[in-house]
């Protein structure tokens, strides 16, 4: 494609003309919410390691009030509107109060979800610039505060990390909520630090060809992002909706945590995800909405056949991977609810989705069509559209696509009438819904994870028994697919998959990104000009599965 006439201002007037961008900031559209439901209930957090204790429960004033006291809090550390903000929390209430804070005070938020180890955050942060760093103490056995002070010595923009449960003067509380002074929102009508149109959010996409990109996305594309959620699931201030997949993923930052926020609505957390604990959540709270990958999915059903409470979903949002269509079926006969399947990227958020009166037919076997502010279609490789049925490359545009990559401009993702290569192939019925149908890019998607393949098979390259490798996924019914390392080795070494996770864990990479087998083998399969063959080593990888 062509990237060389593409016009962000001549996108921006179209997506205001068209009445997609609202000019509106996040915050200002949570200071309406606040002014018109201040007793309501906006925020329940649980979490797993404090057992049957009180969960935490704020209404709209009292998470003003937080939020107005931490962004004055980091003002105080030096944190000017611009400067950017990481946070490596679970779904915790401090994550949603620094989330909000950032908004208000201008400053840029960079979620992080809490797999990322020493590796992934030295760059991300490097990259950022990070200003202030905020992490629990401790989340599923793993000192985050620690890795926070080390990530100091290589990152030299970050000035403070506060840490959630921490016990000293950087303790998350002490350092932004306990002092008087608050930022207040603008009154209506005044404006903001910053403009709707000005980058809000960077949020980092696992980097399949090379290192993670980090996506930009300003108030008016995460707003137009929500505005299509909610008018395709009908969703509105009446709803009860529940962050089970972690805030550092699009799908719960932006189309539960703001979506609800935003609405008025009451947003639940649920920390750490199992099942049968989040049918205890959706029953007490009366959870309506919640969205996630397959994989939670398939657990919600085989949770209720195991004699968990049927939960009163009205919707279930799932996207990452497309969906088998037997969980479609599944999800309905056990547990009464529409499934809307969506498709969508960092980048191009919330691009298609099935509504609940779609039928359940189209959920099945389709992965949505456009939604409100939203085009996509499907072109051969010189770019011509394609018939209805016909597979090719699939391309986006609209009013909820990202603003570039930060500090990335050779990467241009828009050609010159804006659409962007999602490196998905799909095929398109004559109504508009669209079926992804395979991938461009060598892509594994573990529970919704991107793994970084290329980052991953270099890394295990550097293996002394390691001769050549690569990974591919194998077809899971819960997660989409499970990472499989085809591996040749030097002559007289040996390996194995415990040998390789090791590996791995040495060089502090992610547990999630780690394969889940590992096939020794003679030879890679190669084209002629020397390319590995991936397409063979799936379908070996498929037959694992079996």
């Amino acid at each position: 494609m062509s990237h060389t006439a593409w016009d962000p201002q001549a996108h921006a007037s179209r997506m205001r003309a068209a009445g997609f961008w609202r000019d509106e900031t996040i915050d200002q559209s949570f200071a309406r919410a606040v002014r018109r439901v201040p007793n309501k209930t906006a925020l329940v957090a649980y979490r797993a390691d404090q057992g049957e204790a009180p969960v935490k429960r704020l209404t709209y004033a009292q998470l003003d009030d937080l939020v107005g006291r931490a962004a004055a809090g980091l003002r105080g550390l030096g944190v000017a509107p611009g400067d950017v903000v990481s946070l490596q929390l679970p779904n915790w209430w401090q994550c949603v109060v620094a989330a909000m804070a950032c908004g208000r005070l201008g400053a840029v938020v960079n979620p992080l979800v809490p797999i990322f180890r020493e590796r992934e955050l030295t760059y991300m942060l490097g990259l950022s610039p990070s200003k202030v760093l905020i992490v629990p103490k401790v989340f599923r056995g793993f000192d985050h505060a620690q890795m926070g002070q080390a990530l100091k010595a290589d990152c030299p923009d970050l000035r403070h990390v506060l840490v959630v449960d921490g016990d000293g003067p950087d303790d998350f509380e002490r350092a932004l909520l306990s002092g008087t002074e608050r930022i207040d929102a603008p009154a209506p009508g005044q404006p903001g630090p910053r403009r709707a149109d000005e980058m809000a959010l960077i949020m980092f996409t696992s980097g399949t060809t090379g290192m993670p990109k980090g996506v930009m996305h300003h108030c008016n594309s995460l707003l137009a992002c929500i505005d299509g959620f909610a008018d395709r699931l009908g969703l509105h201030e009446d709803d009860v909706m529940l962050a089970c997949s972690p805030l550092g993923h699009m799908t719960s930052y932006a189309a539960v945590m703001l979506q609800g926020l935003c609405a008025g609505s009451t947003v639940v957390l649920q920390d750490v995800w199992n099942a049968k604990r989040g049918l205890a959540i959706m029953a007490a709270e009366g959870v309506t909405h919640t969205a996630g990958a397959t994989a939670f999915l398939v657990d919600l059903c085989e949770a209720v056949t195991a004699g968990g409470p049927k939960p009163a979903l009205r919707s279930f949002l799932c996207a990452g991977a497309p969906i088998p269509p037997v969980v479609v079926e599944r999800a309905a006969q056990v547990l009464g609810v529409g499934t809307s399947s969506g498709w969508g990227m960092t980048e191009s958020l919330g691009t298609t989705m099935t509504a609940p009166d779609h039928g359940r037919e189209k959920s099945a076997a389709f992965d949505g069509c456009a939604t409100r502010g939203a085009q996509v279609k499907v072109v051969d490789e010189a770019g011509q559209a394609l018939p209805p049925g016909q597979t090719g490359r699939l391309l986006a545009r609209g009013a909820q696509m990202c603003m570039g990559y930060f500090k990335r401009p050779d990467l241009q993702p828009f050609d010159a009438e804006g659409w962007f290569e999602s490196g998905d192939l799909a095929y398109m019925d004559a109504q508009g819904y669209i079926r992804i149908d395979g991938r461009t890019k060598d892509l594994l998607i573990r529970g919704g994870e991107k793994v970084p393949v290329m980052e991953i098979e270099n890394m295990l390259t550097l293996h002394p028994a390691v001769a050549d490798v690569a990974l591919v996924g194998m077809p899971d019914e819960r997660l989409g697919e499970r990472g499989c390392a085809f591996v040749t080795l030097r002559p007289g070494d040996s390996l194995d998959l415990a040998a390789v996770r090791g590996w791995l864990e040495q060089h502090k990479v992610a547990r999630q990104y780690w394969p889940e087998r590992l096939e020794i083998i003679e030879a890679m399969p190669r084209t002629a000009s020397g390319k590995i063959q991936k397409f063979v080593l799936r379908e070996q990888a498929k037959a694992f599965a079996a």
